[in-house]
Order: structure tokens, then C-alpha cells, then sequence
């Protein structure tokens, strides 16, 4: 089983930046594939980014491709998404998602294939 806390959410000003956190139990092959998404009121959940276990496979949403950066520390257990130049549409709740299959590249964004998921954590960039 696998558990997901995420932290590092909060209030900030269009252009600044947020660290959010994802904190990961569990087996490292139950997190061959961890992710970042995001979901607005009323909208649904959308990706953001994805990293493979080692690192070497990232990928990005088209819309934070330059301002967003996402990284692993595994002696940590931790996901980082790293957020710069944040936009109001940057707004929203923000999901840390873990899975064991192998996603890279062209399942990163397929929210069923992630097995677990994080409880969020608030992002409001405000103008």
C-alpha cells in the first residue's frame, strides 16, 4: 500500500513561486510512476507533470512546459513540483499520484492508471 501526503500549497502573487511536497510510503516499484495534477472548481482533474522512478523520464503539460519542474528525491521518498511565474489559472488543487505501471510516455496524463492518490493541497495564485 501506498500513501501520498502533499504539502507546500498556500497564497501567493501572480509571478511567484511555490514548492509543493508529496511525502511517499510504500514499496519504490509501487512508485514507478509518480505525478503531479490539478483540478479547478468545476473543472476535471487535469495533469500537470510526471517523473519515473529514476528520474530520467519527466513530462509536462503544455500549459507550465519552462515554469514548472518536477523531481524525485528516493532516499527521501519525496516528489517535489517546483512553481515559477505562477498564472491565476494556476489556481486549483493540486494532486500527488503514484503508480507501479510503467506510463512514460504516452500514459502519463491517464488519471485511471494511477493506483493512489494524495488527499491535495490548496494553490491559489492571486492578482
Amino acid at each position: 500500500q501506498v500513501q501520498l501526503v502533499e504539502s507546500g500549497g498556500g497564497l501567493v502573487q501572480v509571478g511567484g513561486s511555490l514548492r509543493l511536497s508529496c511525502a511517499a510510503s510504500g514499496r519504490p516499484s509501487s512508485r514507478n510512476g509518480m505525478g503531479w495534477f490539478r483540478q479547478s472548481p468545476g473543472e476535471e482533474r487535469a495533469f500537470v507533470a510526471a517523473i519515473s522512478l529514476g528520474g530520467g523520464n519527466t513530462y509536462y503539460a503544455d500549459s507550465v512546459k519552462g515554469r514548472f519542474t518536477i523531481s524525485r528525491d528516493n532516499a527521501k521518498n519525496t516528489v517535489f513540483l517546483q512553481m515559477n511565474s505562477l498564472k491565476p489559472e494556476d489556481t486549483a488543487v493540486y494532486y500527488c499520484a503514484a503508480t507501479s505501471r510503467w506510463i512514460f510516455p504516452n500514459r502519463v496524463g491517464v488519471l485511471r492508471d494511477y493506483q493512489y492518490w494524495g488527499q491535495g493541497t490548496q494553490v491559489t495564485v492571486s492578482s
